[in-house]
């Protein structure tokens, strides 16, 4: 009897614990505020916070700070709506490339994105759209993030990568007496549709294909298509119909062209991306996501990292003309969010990539709404996140200096808030 009293007693100490904290209330006092919806900076705001969203923003002059609120005051500092990273791989140990990913098992690589996962959200990434993951260990990531047993960004994941075997998405560096295919292989229209089906049974969120060979991959080129029309017609058609959105590698002209006539929400990559694609995704409203950091990893560590002596030659060849087809492809008009391919490089060191946005032809303000309004539209999740507003998470980041006259500014974020719940404030 007196273990069943304390029982009772626990939980309502939980219940009425979990009602505190839901409505507990947190007035952020910012010195500057990015409003990346309108592209201007504010200045002198309070954002007012009950639970994990933003009640209220507005003046401090103006906005009263309510009785017993717990107040936080970055009057000396900017502060902006936590950043979205769009082509993450948090289970990835960029150290562990090559013929030493061999030794990592699913599972080791699971444990790793729990460490991933924290440095990615004290950095400032709130939010991150995982492309391609063994063992579906991603989407455990997310599901113990979600239920409160690791901390770390919000999550949108993809298990598998899909593509055909042989491609950019097989295990290609085994020789032929082992006979391994990689899970996520899938050719022809109808098994790569049942494929679809697999990745989002076990708990996708997106879908991720492989139209044209890769950098880090044995034995293909990237400029080659891998699936075809056909194909990603049928992957885009039934990831569609289970709403789920595809984003597909595609460094090629012709597996971009095709990937974006074949309906995919985002190409990866981009990398010779040519003025008629460009106007072909302007024309589909295909973004477009391109990671023109990690070549200075893969040129200046690739080798001590354990990638193939074939990758490096080919980041060689691609990564500068990735970097200035990223500016035809946003001169052009073509929509663009921010994605680094982290797990290439070391996790936490995402922001590092606004540097390259903004000297290959964005405005600061312009290269951090890639990482916040656009993502957020990109991710479907308009609603939840990417700016500073009433409804929205209190995902929330602040830096020193002012970002949207240099956005790398935000390779020093000193604050960090998810949720309402503070992160790093240092």
């Amino acid at each position: 009897m007196k273990l069943k009293h304390f029982l009772i007693s626990a939980a309502i100490l939980g219940a009425a614990a979990h009602t505190s904290a839901a409505d507990q209330v947190t007035v952020i006092r910012a010195g500057k505020l990015l409003d990346v919806v309108a592209g201007t900076v504010l200045k002198d705001q309070n954002i007012i916070i009950t639970g994990e969203r933003i009640t209220a923003v507005g003046p401090a002059a103006s906005t009263q700070i309510p009785a017993g609120a717990q107040v936080i005051d970055l009057s000396a500092q900017t502060v902006l709506p936590g950043l979205i990273d769009m082509h993450t791989h948090l289970t990835a140990d960029p150290f562990m490339s090559g013929y030493n990913s061999l030794g990592v098992s699913d599972t080791r690589a699971a444990l790793y994105g729990v460490r991933a996962a924290r440095k990615t959200l004290e950095a400032g990434f709130t939010t991150v759209r995982n492309v391609g993951a063994g063992g579906f260990g991603d989407v455990a990531l997310r599901d113990a993030i979600n239920d409160g047993d690791f901390i770390g960004p919000r999550m949108r994941t993809a298990g598998y990568a899909i593509g055909i075997k042989g491609g950019h998405c097989d295990e290609n560096l085994l020789p032929p007496d082992v006979n391994f295919t990689g899970r996520g292989v899938a050719d022809g229209p109808w098994e790569a549709r049942a494929k679809v089906r697999e990745m989002a049974k076990y708990g996708a969120d997106v879908i991720k294909i492989c139209a044209s060979g890769g950098v880090l991959s044995k034995g293909d080129e990237p400029g080659a298509q891998q699936y075809t029309l056909e194909e990603m017609q049928a992957i885009v058609n039934e990831a569609h119909k289970l709403n789920r959105k595809v984003a597909a590698h595609a460094h090629g002209t012709s597996a971009i062209h095709d990937a974006i006539l074949a309906g995919v929400d985002s190409i990866e990559h981009a990398s010779l991306i040519d003025d008629v694609n460009i106007k072909l995704a302007k024309e589909k409203g295909t973004y477009l996501v391109m990671d023109i950091y990690n070549d200075d990893f893969i040129l200046q560590e690739g080798e001590k990292a354990g990638m193939l002596a074939e990758s490096i030659e080919k980041e060689k060849v691609i990564g500068q003309l990735q970097r200035d087809n990223f500016r035809k492809a946003f001169q052009g008009g073509a929509k663009m969010a921010f994605g680094t391919d982290s797990g290439v490089y070391p996790h936490g060191d995402n922001a590092r990539q606004f540097y390259y946005m903004t000297k290959y032809g964005m405005t600061s303000m312009q290269a951090i709404q890639a990482a916040t309004i656009n993502a957020a539209d990109l991710l479907g999740w308009k609603d939840r996140v990417g700016s500073i507003s009433v409804g929205k998470y209190a995902d929330i980041i602040a830096v020193k200096g002012n970002p949207a006259d240099n956005a790398n500014e935000l390779t020093k974020v000193s604050f960090v808030m998810k949720g309402g719940a503070v992160i790093r404030n240092q």
